[in-house]
Parts: structure tokens; sequence; C-alpha cells
């Protein structure tokens, strides 16, 4: 019996294990209403350039949205046997509309169809991810404006380092997530070029208007090179960098909650809505919501990876390698949505411990270096002869077992005699913070004027 996809050439059906290796249909039925926007285009424009008929072109274009309606609402009959999301949908456009259906195919290939479904789902996906980011950066800011004079310890190393302000914590990441929303835009500026029209791998000998359907589907221009065309996924593999650069930063800030919820630290706490139990351990408080995200980063970076393996080694043009890149590109983007949905609602959930971040924030003797600045500042040290002489004061302090401002002046005075009772000044952990006015600095002032940028910024 001959094939029904592929036509004369082949006499017999595939085998079932063939079947099986070659179906694409369980993972790019996602593409459905990027296909058929994409068919729809293509109709469209054959009709323009006189290649079908305009009565054959409405017939593909009524039953296309009767498929699609059919998809949307549930009812349509996948079919493994037709391999695709492709196939699927021009047999039941044959059922609905007879020998018309036929003619949708002129003047293209399945190769710069699926290129092009691909890159219009990756489009659409990145139009959500920014918007999704957008969300996660405005909940941040507002709580780094309630929280703009709230002392925190800051760390390196993670031991305590200098003071620093909640809202400035809180803000490190909007910039980081900033840059990540320029990557994602970036990556669509890239990506906007419509593969339709290149066919096979070698173009068309139809008179088609490839710029017609590059704009019909939004796209900036056509893409300039038809073997490019169908063998690239470097639109999926920027794409899903961007992804990951997001996970990572996602995941640090998911560590940092753990780290925060600790008994061990106490500085903040999230509600029942994003924490979990133990079946043993009654008193137990998980913050499973962050340890996910932590860990879906490495997933996502996963699915990154595996495609630029498939890619790696592969000739011009199209490969059924390439096959492989939806699956780990759904898969890429499906868990970033959905842990960036979960930070945000963490970020909207925790409550800080104010007074837990404050105590903590003068511990370690993290105002060691507003003393070295003093004495450069007021006593005219050298920089470096400061920090050796706040050095020896914080050996003092260590030695008895007590903070830089519980030194007595007398004892000060012992390791450099010009030290005056000016010098608590800059000792505590809300002038530390506040007199760090320099450009990017934790000052809270600084903190509320970057919320108020940031506010406007993000509408």
């Amino acid at each position: 019996m001959s094939n029904r996809m592929w036509g004369g050439r082949f006499s017999a059906g595939p085998s079932a294990i063939m079947e099986e290796i070659n179906a694409s249909i369980d993972f790019d039925r996602k593409l459905y209403a990027q296909d058929i926007a994409g068919s729809k285009a293509h109709a469209e424009m054959l009709a323009a350039r006189g290649i079908i008929s305009k009565d054959d072109a409405g017939k593909i274009a009524e039953g296309l949205d009767a498929i699609k309606a059919e998809i949307d609402g549930g009812t349509f009959t996948f079919s493994r046997a037709l391999e695709d999301i492709h196939m699927n949908v021009e047999s039941r456009l044959k059922e609905m509309i007879g020998a018309a259906a036929g003619r949708l195919h002129t003047a293209r290939s399945r190769n710069d169809q699926v290129a092009t479904d691909f890159r219009l789902w990756v489009r659409d996906t990145l139009d959500h991810v920014d918007g999704q980011l957008a969300d996660l950066m405005r909940a941040l800011v507002k709580r780094a404006g309630e929280h703009a004079d709230t002392v925190m310890p800051g760390f390196t190393h993670l031991q305590s380092a200098q003071p620093v302000t909640f809202g400035h914590h809180l803000m490190a990441y909007v910039e980081m997530l900033a840059r990540d929303r320029g990557r994602v835009q970036d990556a669509r500026r890239r990506l906007n070029e419509c593969p339709l029209g290149s066919a096979a791998l070698a173009g068309t000998s139809f008179p088609i208007d490839r710029h017609m359907t590059a704009a019909s589907l939004g796209f900036d221009r056509p893409t300039a090179n038809s073997l490019d065309s169908v063998s690239d996924r470097d639109f999926a593999l920027e794409a899903m960098a961007a992804a990951s650069i997001i996970a990572v930063h996602l995941s640090r800030l998911a560590e940092e909650i753990v780290i925060w919820s600790s008994a061990q630290f106490g500085f903040v706490r999230l509600s029942d809505a994003f924490s979990t139990g133990s079946s043993i351990m009654p008193q137990k408080r998980n913050p499973d919501a962050a340890e996910l995200v932590r860990a879906k980063a490495g997933r996502i970076i996963g699915d990154m990876n595996a495609l630029l393996i498939i890619m790696k080694g592969l000739p011009l043009a199209y490969q059924k390698d390439m096959q492989e890149d939806k699956e780990q590109a759904f898969d890429c983007f499906e868990n970033l949505s959905l842990v960036i949905a979960a930070m945000t609602g963490m970020v909207d959930d925790l409550v800080p411990n104010v007074a837990r971040m404050a105590a903590a924030a003068g511990s370690g003797f993290s105002t060691a270096t507003d003393l070295a600045d003093w004495l450069v500042r007021v006593l005219g040290l050298p920089f470096r002869d400061a920090h050796h002489v706040t050095g020896r004061l914080v050996a003092v302090a260590a030695e008895r077992g007590i903070e830089l401002a519980e030194i007595p002046l007398a004892d000060m005075k012992t390791v450099h005699d010009g030290i005056t009772e000016a010098v608590y000044d800059v000792l505590t952990v809300e002038n530390s913070v506040r007199s760090r006015t320099s450009h990017g600095g934790t000052a809270p002032d600084n903190v509320r004027a970057e919320v108020k940028r940031w506010t406007a910024l993000l509408g």
C-alpha cells in the first residue's frame, strides 16, 4: 500500500518501530495555532500571486479556522500515523474541503513550515516571559520600597561583610532581571525573520511573495538564505540561553530565601501557601517552592545543553535530528514560566523579620570598613594604615567577645591616639548604610530613588 504522506516513492507503510521513533505529534501538537496561522498566510499569498484560486484560498482559510476551533475545543482527533502537526492538520483539511486542501502545500515544504511554526512559538513564548519578568520586577520594586530603611547584613563568602538595606538587596535582582528582559527582547528581534517560502532547502520556482507572508505573520522580513532558513535553530538556542541565565538568577534568589527562612537566620517567613511540612517532624516548615525553583534551573540549563548537542554536528540542510529540538524548548520554557510565577508569588508572600535582620546586621564587626574610612577621612591616615589599625581593633573586640562600638575610647586610643569620641557615630549600622551615598550604594535615599525610577519605567 502506498504511503499516503510520501506518495508513490514508497510502496508500503513504516514498521511499528519506525512509526514510534518517527512520530512527533505527541509533542509538536503544541504548535497547532502557529501552524494554522502560517498556513493561512501562505494560502492568502498563493491566491494573491495567482498560484491558487481565490476560491480555493477561501475554502482553505475557512477549513483551517474550523480545525483550530476543533483543537481549541478538544474535539480534534490526532493521529500518530500522520507523524506531525502539519500532516494532521492537512489530512483533516482534506476531509473538510476536499481537493482544494492539496493546493495548500504548493511552494512550501515541511522544512520551512516547521521552521516558521517554531519561530512563531518561540516569539510568542518570549513575549509571555517578558511580561512575567516585568511582573516579578514590579513585585521586587514594591517590596524594596517598603524596606528601603530595613538594615540587614551584606555578605561576601556568606560571611558578614557590611550592612546593607533589604530594599537595596532586592533591587539588585531588579537590575539582573532588567538585563534578562534585554536578552529576551534581543533574542526576539533576531528571530523575527520568516523562513516560509524557503521550501525544502533551495527556495521555489513559483512566483511567491515572501515579503507578504512575512508581514502577514508579524515578521520584520523574510530570511535571506533558504539553506540557513531550514537548517539552523540558533533562534531557539539564543532564547534558551536567555532562559538559562534567568533561571540562574532566580535560583540565586531562591537559595537566599532558603537560607533566610532557616531557623538559624530567621530573616524571612513564607506563609503556608509557599511552604510544606514533614511527614515525620511536625515542627518543620520547608521552603519547598524556593528549593524547586533552585532545582529547575538545572533542568532548564540541561534543555539548552541538549539542543546544543543535537545541533553541533549537523551538515546543511534539514536533518531529522532537528525534530528533537521542540521537546527541549517546550520543557525549558514551561518550567521557566512556572519558576517565574513561583518566585513572584514568594516575593509577594514573604514577611521580613526586621528586628532579626537589624540585630544580625551589626554582628561580625560589619562596620569595620566604616571605621577604616573614618580614620582616612578624619585623621588623614593612608587607607592601608587605617586598615591595619582597624584590624588591630577588631582583634581586641574579638578577644573580648564584644562589638567594635563597645570598645572603650581609652582602649581605642592605645591602638591609635588620634581616635576621638566621634568615631562611635560611624559604628552603628544605621549610620553605616546612610553614609553609602555613592551612585549605586545602599543608602536608603538611593534605594527610594531607584524604586521611584523603576516604578515609572515598569508602569
